[in-house]
């Protein structure tokens, strides 16, 4: 159901936004009766031209031809059209601007959507494109003057009015009057039920610091630190689309890349920018870079195969590696390594070529010369500085198998020319060979993944992103210093860097703003500490599993989370499923059943499926994300939030370590408005403070 919208206006806005609709309808109808004649007209020349063709002369076949081409490409254009109509129908536009040109008294609405809509019956723009020159006093400017730049010149005036809409399939669900724009769907959604100035005061404070962030354009790397419900993802995007409205004439969609942490946040994230329309952006994983990085040839465990296995076998000799492997010091000791390898494991040795003498020292000379130059690229540039040499200084040309010789013997003089070799090499020059191991028939563990790239950059090369002109890299507590050193090979770009530290699914392999600007040094930092996306009592809860202490808690209130205790297992079961039921009856569009782990979460659905409509399991193979009841683990439901969240098995021994103390915050913090825990027999230690109103076994 629609919200109602308190405003004096909302009538009008009403049935500006039907007669909107009425206007984009007629123009579909037109659009798809030209399409049809169009259609016709070409069916017509075709049969007209295979009739007729044997009697045609060559221009006349050539001219017919190109008419026929000429209409199909016209019909591509209308298709086109109207598939960007069919788009303003269902949502005409997210915002209005009134705006008074100087020196003039009329004032003029403009209507900002996804595309450009101009009516012909009226010869009028009803809708204006996001990235038209007048749209910019709405990103740009609050109540009061503005301007914006036209081909004619700058247009100075005045902004009266500005508004926010939230219209979907054709029903305006809430609209709201503020002076600056308000980038948060459920900021959005809280200003337009309420008429209180402590929550508008709260929603500037947020503004305020949100502002900076979205339009800040010197930055070269900007790293968000942002608390849970922050906003910082949203803000991120929306950092995008300034960026996409401020560059259109530089930058576009397909120049800009978003690293996510998996496909189904991915395709959660796909669609809350309305601004960027059909333009798709860009992204991609750290597995997938990795992929392309290597050239498909060598095999290792995911990301999400690392967490299930801490998850399910905590390892000591695992944790120490993968610890290690996520340290500054690391890093520190494969630039030493490589330095080391320059040094030592290319020995020249004069070269005869026939006759004539190649010396040593002037193979070793060419090679410290090329020190910018990936070392296995090097032996190419020698060989033909060899045969440039043999040439001037004996007047000798060489023939292609002694180039092939020459080449074969430049290359043996480097110690080691497998990447793989090389990699192990490493850590017996560490003199820590038992932190190299490989998983069962030759894959490499994930913690050596980007270890193994780095080396490749600087010894053999990897083509860049050059194509890419800003990277979003979300998450990026779960990236270590060498990923983060890879990254900065693989973009040479601008940068937006966000996450939260304390929201790490992998505390031995994590980073903070601190390890990140280590890497990126001159990076300007902000930190978003506001929280608003859960209400206060939930986001009070999860402090007490593990306490953020630059967050502070929008007061935005509801019920209390509930802690369930019970005797058996068929007993919570039977508690989810009454909630499951009650979910179901209630407003909530979205709940979340999370999980510790992938395997109780393929338990729990498959005790579920089949009882209720709408229910998920997310996995590692999962592609998008859906409405209705989720169940996943907790490294899957990172950056993801739901109506309600039911948190199942919070016992002692299921979450009792550092890690889980980790996993179960983010469990409670992905619920917005009603959180629910269970468990069986002894709760875990970290909520054993909170439970003050347990349900009596039966």
């Amino acid at each position: 159901m629609p919200v109602s919208i308190k405003n004096r206006s909302a009538k009008d806005e009403k049935q500006h936004l039907e007669t909107v609709r009425e206007q984009l309808t007629q123009t579909l109808k037109q659009i798809d009766e030209l399409v049809k004649k169009q259609a016709n007209d070409l069916q017509e020349t075709k049969k007209y031209l295979y009739e007729n063709k044997a009697g045609m002369d060559h221009v006349e076949k050539v001219s017919i031809r190109q008419s026929v081409n000429h209409g199909a490409l016209i019909g591509e254009g209308v298709v086109a059209r109207k598939n960007k109509l069919l788009k303003l129908l269902d949502s005409p536009y997210f915002g209005r601007i009134d705006f008074a040109e100087k020196g003039r008294n009329k004032i003029n609405p403009f209507y900002i959507g996804i595309h450009l809509f101009h009516d012909e019956a009226s010869n009028a723009n009803v809708i204006y494109d996001w990235r038209a020159p007048v749209s910019g006093i709405f990103y740009d400017f609050e109540l009061g003057d503005a301007y914006y730049e036209a081909p004619s010149g700058t247009i100075h005036g005045s902004i009266s009015l500005k508004r926010q809409y939230r219209i979907r399939k054709g029903q305006m669900e809430y609209m709201l009057e503020n002076a600056a724009t308000v980038y948060d769907e459920l900021l959005q959604q809280e200003l337009s039920r309420s008429s209180d100035d402590k929550m508008k005061n709260i929603v500037a404070t947020i503004q305020r610091e949100q502002n900076p962030v979205v339009r800040n354009e010197t930055a070269y790397e900007l790293i968000i630190q942002g608390v849970a419900g922050s906003g910082k993802t949203s803000i991120a995007l929306h950092r995008i689309a300034f960026l996409l409205y401020r560059y259109k004439d530089v930058i576009a969609a397909e120049n800009i890349m978003i690293l996510s942490p998996n496909k189904v946040y991915a395709d959660y994230i796909a669609n809350v920018l309305p601004e960027l329309g059909e333009e798709k952006v860009p992204e991609t994983g750290m597995e997938e870079l990795a992929a392309r990085a290597l050239d498909n040839k060598i095999r290792f465990q995911t990301f999400f195969e690392q967490v299930s296995c801490l998850l399910e076998n905590k390892d000591s000799a695992t944790i120490e590696r993968l610890q290690y492997k996520n340290t500054r010091d690391f890093l520190a000791k494969l630039d030493q390594y490589i330095v080391h390898v320059e040094k030592q494991y290319f020995v020249s040795s004069d070269i005869w070529i026939g006759k004539s003498l190649v010396p040593s020292w002037f193979i070793d000379e060419q090679f410290k010369a090329l020190h910018r130059m990936p070392i296995m690229k090097r032996f190419q540039v020698i060989r033909q500085a060899i045969e440039d040499n043999v040439k001037f200084y004996y007047k000798k040309e060489l023939t292609a198998t002694e180039r092939k010789e020459v080449l074969k013997a430049v290359t043996k003089m480097f110690a080691i020319t497998n990447l793989r070799s090389m990699y192990k090499d490493f850590y017996n020059w560490l003199g820590k060979p038992e932190l190299f191991r490989m998983i069962a028939r030759s894959k490499y563990e994930y913690a050596d993944v980007f270890p193994l790239i780095y080396l490749k950059y600087r010894f053999e090369g990897i083509k860049p992103y050059d194509e890419i002109k800003h990277l979003l890299v979300d998450e990026m507590q779960d990236y270590s210093p060498v990923q983060y050193a890879v990254l900065s090979y693989l973009f040479p770009c601008r940068k937006t860097i966000l996450g939260d530290a304390n929201q790490t699914v992998n505390p031995y392999g994590s980073s903070n703003t601190e390890t990140i600007t280590s890497v990126f040094q001159g990076a300007d930092v902000v930190k978003l500490c506001k929280s608003y996306r859960s209400t206060y009592e939930i986001t009070r809860f999860a402090q007490q599993i593990l306490t953020d202490h630059d967050m502070i808690a929008m007061e935005r209130h509801g019920t209390e989370p509930s802690i369930n205790r019970f005797d058996r297992p068929e007993e919570e079961l039977e508690e989810i499923m009454v909630l499951i039921r009650k979910f179901w009856q209630s407003s909530y569009q979205t709940m979340g059943i999370v999980c510790k782990t992938q395997n109780q979460a393929k338990w729990l659905f498959e005790q579920l499926d089949g009882l209720f409509p709408a229910i998920h399991l997310l996995s590692e193979n999962s592609q998008a994300f859906s409405a209705g009841i989720v169940v996943t683990p907790v490294h899957m439901a990172k950056g993801l939030e739901f109506d309600q969240v039911i948190v199942p098995f919070v016992t002692a021994e299921n979450y009792h370590t550092e890690l889980d103390r980790h996993l179960l915050y983010i469990a409670c913090t992905r619920a917005m408005h009603e959180l629910n825990l269970t468990f069986v027999n002894k709760a875990s230690g970290l909520i054993g403070s909170q439970i003050n109103n347990l349900r009596q076994p039966k």
